[in-house]
């Protein structure tokens, strides 16, 4: 069984370290860019097994083919999360259970813009409550999904996990496009002075 210590998840309190001035949601990415993790880095259990545990395409989580509903248990097991290649497993410091992911581990919700133009900072926050700035640390890509042939946008949200962009908050932050400054009929959003390509207009399109 995983066990996790408390002690890692503590969350830093908010009031006490961040403006005023600074949105809620931009708080909680400063917040958490001091808050500990469980280093599954470093962790090499010897011990691996199956752990029948899906996460579906919506985010929601499955154990044996029934729902896990508890929000704070779903948050702590994809904290010690780990990614190796194409497989994904929840590891301890004594073993790793292999799950499944249908799509992306997690699924960005909500959306908070700071500032404008270049200098906007794009604030993401996922189901089970990471709050991440798009940047170079976390890009944001976008994929053609294969059935329907719609647009399947994501961002990073640490070491090979990724969140898929639900729908609504991509047409928020479809709202924000601009023109590439260096790619002509290429459009896309800018988040801490990185521009991150959304789409293009081929010439048929821009005439």
């Amino acid at each position: 069984m995983i066990r996790v210590d408390p002690g890692l998840l503590r969350e830093t309190p908010l009031t006490e370290v961040h403006p005023e001035s600074a949105g809620p949601l931009e708080r909680m990415a400063q917040a958490a860019r001091d808050a500990k993790l469980p280093p599954v880095g470093s962790w090499q259990p010897a011990i691996q097994k199956e752990m029948g545990l899906c996460i579906s395409r919506d985010g929601a989580w499955h154990y044996l083919g029934s729902p896990i509903v508890r929000p704070s248990l779903v948050r702590l097991l994809s904290r010690v999360m780990k990614r190796e290649g194409e497989d994904f497993f929840l590891v301890s410091p004594v073993e790793k259970l292999r799950i499944e992911v249908e799509d992306a581990p997690f699924l960005a919700v909500e959306l908070e813009c700071a500032g404008e133009s270049e200098s906007q900072r794009l604030i993401f926050r996922t189901n089970v409550d990471d709050v991440v700035i798009a940047g170079e640390a976390h890009p944001i890509c976008v994929n053609e999904d294969p059935i329907s042939g719609e647009p399947a946008p994501y961002i990073e949200v640490r070491d090979g996990l990724w969140a898929l962009i639900n729908r609504a908050v991509y047409y928020e932050l479809a709202e924000r496009v601009r023109p590439s400054p260096e790619a002509p009929g290429q459009w896309g959003v800018f988040s801490e002075g990185c521009f991150f390509k959304l789409g293009s207009l081929d010439a048929s399109d821009r005439a």
